[in-house]
Parts: C-alpha cells; structure tokens; sequence
C-alpha cells in the first residue's frame, strides 16, 4: 500500500471517529457527517474549498460580517488526529494604502509535487474583482503573502482547476461584467506563464459562471457551469482545455447556485449540486443539496440527499482523496461548513425521469 493510502486511510479513519454518523438504509454511501466548526470569530461563512494536502485534509472559506462586508477575509481549517483545527484568518483584502475590501471564493489546489496552493478574489463585487494567490509548503499551516494575478487573470473562480498530464493547471473561470461568461485559464512553469482561452459563451443565450470539470478519456474535458436559464449547462473540449465547444443546456436543474463535481478513480463522473428550480412546490432554490452520478457525464442516476429542509445549503466542494473516498464541504445556513464523508462503492443509484429527483 503506497505511504498516500495509508495515510488517508488513517485520516478517514479519524474523521468518522469524529464525526457524527449519517448512513441509513435509504442513504448508503455516507460514512460520515460534522461540521468543520461550532464557533467561529465571525457572523457569515460561504464558497468553501476542500483539498487532500498529503497531511490531511484542509478546507478553507470566506468569512465576515456578512457577504460582501469589507470586513470579509479568507479562513483556513486543517484536519489532523484531533480532528479539525480552530478556524484561522490567513488573507485579507487590506491595500497598501489602508483601505480594505471583501474577500471572495477561495479555491485549494494541491499540486502535483508541490505546494498547497491558495486562489482566492479581492475587491469590492464580483464584476470588479481581482485575482490573488497564496501557497503553503507545510500543508497549510503557514502562508506566503498573498500576490496578485496579472491583470485580465482571476483564477480558478469557484472551483478546483485540473492539472493536465503536461503539468499545467487548467483553470474553470467566469466574468460577470460583460454578462455571466466563462473562459479558462492555463498556468505553468510555477505560474510564471499563462493563457486565457474564451471565454465560451456569449452571455445572452446562456449567462453561465463557475465551471466545474470533468476528466474523460483521450484529452476530452466536460465543464460543467451554473447558470441563470434554470439549468446547468454544460461545454467540453477535445484537447484538454485549449479549444471548446458550442455551450448546452443538461437535464439537470439548477436555482442559479454553484455547483462542483469529480471523475472519481473507476471513471464515473459524481456531481454535487441543488436539484431545485427557483420556485414551485416541494424544496426551492438552495434548500435541497443533492449528490448525482454519471458514467458518460451526460445521463445521471440520482444517489444521495444531503440536505431538505428549510435553509441554504449551497456551493459544495468536492474531492476523491488517495483512499478513494469523496470529501464535500459547504455552506451550511451561511453559519458553517459541513463536511461529509461518501463512500463511492456504495451508493445506490436510481434513475430521474425527464431529470425528476426520485421521491
């Protein structure tokens, strides 16, 4: 068993001894359900990040006042034996001339051989923001000080990039100044190099952000994206990355939320996402949090519920750490973040009719 294995076995291990325990005879695949906090030095949390640093798992969220506050900065967990560690504040939006603006979206990306890398966005909303990107060499206990992306760069904006086999990271991006519109940016050689490539879409037939993206055979790459048309849409790219598609509506829902999926390791694709419209009878917009899982990324079988109830439960974060279990956090009621533990193998799927959740 490689020395990764064992640890993550150990970690999951620790995790589920901490954790509450969620499986049920209708809910098979959960292993395990917490939050990553009780209390924290803040009102609001959202837009949670989760990434396997080789230590353990670290997570990571904006934290404030409320959303938008200048007050906002970007906190940091980190998992260990004794389970999550108290929440710590590790970038902040204050400007060399004193003034402070909000912080947004961190997204965590352990790279391949190198450090634990730290996105996140500045700036006063989302139409005039700028990217920022820290890294941690020690699994996130410490951070270099945050630097700011070239100009016309932001970043992956809600969602963890892919490296490609040449070592780049391919990064899933959006705007939302010239309508809601996604691009992608590729960065390498310590990203001392980079490259935007879109965007693709043109804001009007789709306004789609936040892509999400799927790995599939021969350099084929599905990008996922929320979207204001009541659906999630979906491009891909036949040459990992560098040039796409026309954009497409799927079957599946989406109430104007984000969403974020993984190829797992048998080659399934998992998505978590709110299987909601907007308005109507039954759950609405952010109140139900739903699991699904595709083997083509285009037909999926409904697996697990993991919220339904009254409440926001929204912007998951998703990821398949080296014992081959999945890891998700999100916002829990705009107070925590809650991570739950899901054992892939055993997951039952059913079938969603004209893309109907199964009652």
């Amino acid at each position: 068993m490689r020395i990764e294995v064992l640890l993550f076995t150990i970690t999951v291990a620790i995790v589920v001894a901490n954790a509450s325990h969620a499986a049920s005879d209708d809910q098979p695949g959960i292993v395990a359900s917490e939050f990553v906090y009780e209390k924290a030095p803040f009102d609001q949390c959202h837009a949670s990040t989760i990434a396997s640093s080789g230590e353990g798992l670290v997570a990571a969220w904006f934290g404030g006042p409320r959303e938008g506050d200048n007050e906002v900065g970007i906190w940091v967990a980190r998992h260990g034996k004794d389970g999550w560690s108290d929440p710590v504040e590790v970038a902040n939006g204050v400007q060399t001339d004193g003034k402070r603006h909000p912080c947004w979206n961190p997204v965590l990306f352990q790279t391949k051989g190198g450090p634990l890398v730290l996105f996140y966005k500045v700036g006063p909303s989302p139409r005039a923001w700028w990217g920022m990107v820290t890294t941690s060499g020690d699994a996130g206990k410490t951070w270099s000080d945050g630097r700011r992306l070239p100009d016309g760069y932001v970043g992956p904006i809600k969602n963890k990039p892919i490296q490609l086999p040449d070592g780049k990271l391919l990064c899933g991006s959006s705007t939302e100044h010239d309508g809601w519109r996604v691009h992608f940016e590729l960065a390498w050689d310590h990203g001392r190099q980079r490259q935007r490539i879109g965007p693709v879409n043109d804001g009007r037939q789709f306004d789609a952000i936040q892509p999400t993206m799927l790995v599939h055979s021969g350099g084929r790459i599905q990008a996922l994206c929320r979207s204001r048309q009541g659906r999630i849409t979906q491009v891909f790219s036949d040459d990992n990355g560098r040039t796409w598609g026309e954009m497409t509506a799927t079957e599946l829902p989406n109430p104007n939320s984000g969403i974020d999926g993984v190829t797992l390791r048998d080659g399934r694709h998992l998505l978590v996402y709110n299987h909601t419209t907007r308005s109507g009878p039954g759950p609405r917009g952010r109140e139900m949090l739903n699991v699904a899982v595709s083997r083509d990324g285009e037909q999926w079988k409904a697996a697990l519920v993991l919220e339904n109830e009254s409440g926001e439960f929204s912007y998951p974060a998703v990821i398949q750490t080296a014992d081959g279990q999945v890891h998700v956090t999100y916002t829990w009621k705009r107070t925590r973040v809650k991570h739950v533990v899901i054992d892939p193998a055993k997951l039952v799927l059913r079938d969603m009719p004209d893309g109907k959740w199964p009652q």
